[in-house]
């Protein structure tokens, strides 16, 4: 175990590492936050901090000598610095598991051979397009890029087989064409394992997008028992097959029959599992520091059915904030802003969480709530 009064490390300083850095502190720990970005919002929480490259052989030297053990706050840390990191630090999660998470193709493979159900799809390397035999069945579909996509970003909706040839026109990348599925539903599931492969899952969670980004999170998943079991089981699995060692969000599609598919992995915590903060024992950022630091997982409990509604750089006008005022009047509505300076449309500003006998409640409080925003901004 290492206990508090250590340093850990935290490579990435966004929203994620802001709440991993308040959750660690609060246990007594101290905090080393690297990010390129100087106004990375977890600098404001941290011991110390580092501003430089991921890839930096000197700030990665530093690390290793600063931290008894080190996580990430997304995926896009390159996995070969975590290999370094790794060979003189617990580093959770591992390189593998990361370098698999953050390549689509890799990730989609890795599901499709350990006989995890995704979307049908097709792998296109440098530009180069599959026969028409390959594309027809999955268009229409959805264009995505192997890496670096996230909250919509790198991903085309492609309706035919000369749609795609004008697309990739001039094109080299590597991407992945999946099939547009008929959906019920969208869910996922945040869960936490140890090094000893102890797994502790917090309930599944019912997704609501707009424009490809999380818009609310109702919990619990308004589904039947057994579908939710279902969810729980495969994302238990899928943790085990990656001997995966940290907290790992699990997306779900649902389509027609209740036919499940595992849409995507992220290796660290998740957007929609925001809501563990303030309706479960302890939350997915608590079990984030445990796993690193070795200590026994705590309860996923989920104390009140709530919901997340996330706040984005849309309801920012001329960099002044949405009036709060309409979330901070409703009794059962608790607010985060992440402190990040430059609002931009679809950029992650901040998140709120109701609480509420039901989810349906809760659901329809955070769209409420988040209509009765977007409305004033539109009026001012």
């Amino acid at each position: 175990m290492i206990l508090p009064g250590a340093v850990l490390g935290v490579l990435g300083g966004g929203q994620l590492g802001l709440m991993f850095s308040l959750a660690a502190r609060r246990m007594g720990y101290r905090i080393m936050v690297v990010d390129p970005d100087p106004d990375a919002p977890a600098f404001a929480v941290s011991d110390r901090r580092i501003v430089g490259s991921y890839a930096d052989p000197d700030v990665l030297s530093e690390v290793a000598r600063s931290c008894e053990a080190v996580t990430t706050e997304f995926e896009n840390v390159p996995a070969p610095s975590l290999a370094f990191l790794e060979k003189i630090r617990t580093v959770r999660p591992s390189s593998r598991s990361v370098g698999t998470c953050q390549d689509r193709i890799l990730e989609k493979t890795f599901l499709r051979d350990q006989g995890f159900e995704t979307a049908p799809f097709a792998v296109l390397l440098d530009g180069k397009l599959p026969s028409p035999d390959i594309l027809r069945p999955l268009l229409p579909g959805i264009l995505k890029s192997s890496r670096e996509g996230y909250d919509g970003k790198g991903q085309w909706g492609i309706g035919s087989i000369e749609e795609m040839a004008r697309f990739m026109e001039g094109r080299t990348g590597s991407y992945v064409l999946e099939r547009k599925l008929d959906l019920k539903g969208e869910f996922s599931v945040v869960l936490a394992r140890d090094q000893n492969g102890e797994t502790a899952l917090y309930p599944v969670a019912e997704n609501i997008h707009a424009s490809g980004i999380l818009h609310v999170s109702a919990v619990p998943a308004d589904i039947s028992g057994s579908l939710s079991e279902r969810i729980s089981s495969v994302a238990r699995e899928i943790a085990e097959r990656l001997d995966y060692k940290g907290v790992l969000s699990v997306e779900f599609f649902l389509a027609e029959g209740d036919r499940l598919y595992v849409n995507e992995l992220a290796p660290r915590p998740h957007n929609s599992g925001h809501y563990t903060i303030d309706a479960c024992v302890a939350s997915q950022f608590d079990q984030q520091v445990r796993v690193l630091a070795g200590l026994p997982l705590a309860s996923t409990r989920l104390l009140s059915p709530c919901a997340m509604g996330n706040l984005l750089g849309d309801l920012w006008q001329d960099r002044s904030p949405p009036p709060l005022r309409t979330l901070l009047k409703h009794p059962s509505a608790k607010l985060y802003l992440y402190g990040k300076k430059v609002p931009r449309t679809g950029r992650k500003m901040g998140h709120f969480t109701v609480l509420a006998g039901s989810a349906s409640e809760a659901s329809q409080k955070a769209r409420s709530l988040l209509d009765s925003l977007s409305s004033s901004c539109e009026g001012r």
